[in-house]
């Protein structure tokens, strides 16, 4: 058994799988949309299911915002939390933010329990929005 569970976990990294054609996209903001605060989330997933983190439960994580985040975070390790990389941990779709006015790119990457992205990350298209006063 421990030799299975060592393969399985040598395959996968101990990342929890990602379905086949899941994904992770933005309802709102659009791509180059100028927009005011607060600024009002909205996050799409498809073929995965949205739970709280810490609930460990198969092909299920919650969403992180990626904020002018130019190379994403190691994939193998828990998505960090600080001003870059916002957590959704209460397995929210919805929010809403401040930022000062400027130019800014958004990127979403769902992760597991743990907030360790997926084997196969399900990483959304990075988008541009200025924000205005």
């Amino acid at each position: 058994m421990l030799l299975i569970l060592t393969l399985v976990s040598s395959i996968t990294n101990g990342a929890s799988q990602s379905k086949e054609g899941a994904g992770v996209f933005f309802i709102s903001p659009k791509d180059g949309q100028t927009v005011k605060n607060p600024i009002q989330l909205s996050f799409g997933l498809e073929g995965m299911k949205l739970v709280e983190a810490g609930i460990n439960s198969p092909y299920s994580g919650h969403h992180h915002l990626l904020i002018n985040v130019d190379q994403l975070p190691d994939m193998n390790s828990p998505i960090p939390a600080d001003n870059k990389h916002i957590h959704f941990g209460k397995g929210q779709s919805t929010s809403s933010i401040n930022l000062e006015p400027g130019d800014y790119t958004f990127q979403l990457l769902f992760a597991d329990y743990l907030h360790i992205p997926h084997d196969k990350p399900l990483i959304s298209k990075k988008i541009s929005i200025k924000v205005v006063e």
